[in-house]
């Protein structure tokens, strides 16, 4: 028994001393990643600490360790307080809005572009299709903005037709629309290079033995194109999931006011407007934190149907 354990130690001293050894002749490359470790540490996991002061009241001038512990007296207050089951509502219907009509969007965009034979024009495509996803949202929203006003273009069309311009901002009837198609314009072009990437690993044989076989353009993008896509389309959609709680603060907050909160008031906007504006950390940090968990909850959920349907799962 002694032997045993004494070897199983030896093994183990032999195990680490040539990872080591791998890991310093692998150290420049190391190196490259060392920035990006960083990063993920100091701003992604250290902060995570300040999670607790979710479960305190929180004073700014007592800092956490001072700060009186109240369990999960905030997260109570917040389930049941009249915004809960707006926020909810308005998070998972924008959210699902999104997924239903701006997730499709870059994998027909890809199809239809893997189609165009002329290069020069295919590259002017991308181009100009992707450029706005280099556009901030305070940008963009701008753009917007200028377009919908009630002076702006898009109005001013209306009103040359003799229909009445609506007032988009402040209409809790198209304001989220407009948040879904904006949405969609901004992303579907940067988001198709990730299926265009995915369309240049399929085999160029199948296309050749396709048409041997008398299968038309359509035939081959529905039994070639979209099998060999596959496992990309499900990866997207794994994450995609996993967003669902997320419904794009940065876009809403440039665009909505108090007029569409009804609507367009979602849990990261909440949290902001307690958590900065009202300075009540503690709610704010609490509300953040039930999304997340709700977050992390769904993307396992949804890998696990997946993963259990045959299909390519994360993990």
């Amino acid at each position: 028994m002694a032997n045993a354990n004494m070897r199983t130690v030896q093994g183990r001293k032999l195990k680490g001393a040539a990872l080591w050894r791998e890991v310093w002749k692998s150290r420049y490359f190391y190196l490259f990643i060392l920035p990006a470790f960083l990063f993920f540490v100091i701003f992604v996991y250290l902060p995570y600490f300040g999670l607790v002061i979710a479960f305190q009241d929180f004073k700014i001038f007592s800092g956490v360790f001072a700060s009186p512990f109240v369990g999960f007296k905030h997260f109570i207050n917040f389930f049941n307080s009249q915004n809960f089951v707006v926020l909810i509502r308005n998070t998972l219907s924008i959210s699902a809005l999104r997924l239903i009509f701006s997730f499709p969007l870059p994998i027909i965009f890809a199809l239809l572009l893997n189609e165009v034979r002329h290069s020069l024009y295919k590259r002017a495509i991308q181009t100009i299709t992707y450029f706005p996803n280099f556009l901030s949202w305070v940008v963009f929203a701008g753009i917007v903005m200028n377009l919908i006003r009630p002076t702006g273009i898009i109005n001013s069309v209306f009103t040359s037709l003799g229909l009445e311009a609506p007032n988009i901002l402040t209409s809790t009837k198209y304001f989220v629309p407009m948040l879904i198609v904006t949405d969609a314009l901004k992303g579907f072009g940067f988001g198709a290079i990730i299926y265009l990437a995915a369309l240049s690993g399929v085999d160029a044989q199948l296309y050749e033995a396709a048409v041997i076989d008398g299968a038309k353009r359509m035939r081959q993008i529905w039994h070639i194109t979209l099998p060999g896509i596959r496992p990309t389309i499900v990866v997207m959609l794994i994450m995609a999931l996993g967003n669902i709680m997320n419904a794009g603060f940065d876009q809403i907050f440039n665009l909505y006011n108090a007029s569409v909160y009804e609507v367009a008031d979602i849990i990261d906007t909440y949290v902001f407007r307690i958590g900065y504006l009202s300075s009540q950390y503690s709610l704010g940090t609490a509300v953040g934190l039930f999304k997340g968990v709700i977050g992390m909850f769904l993307i396992v959920v949804a890998n696990t149907i997946i993963r259990k349907s045959g299909e390519a799962s994360i993990w």
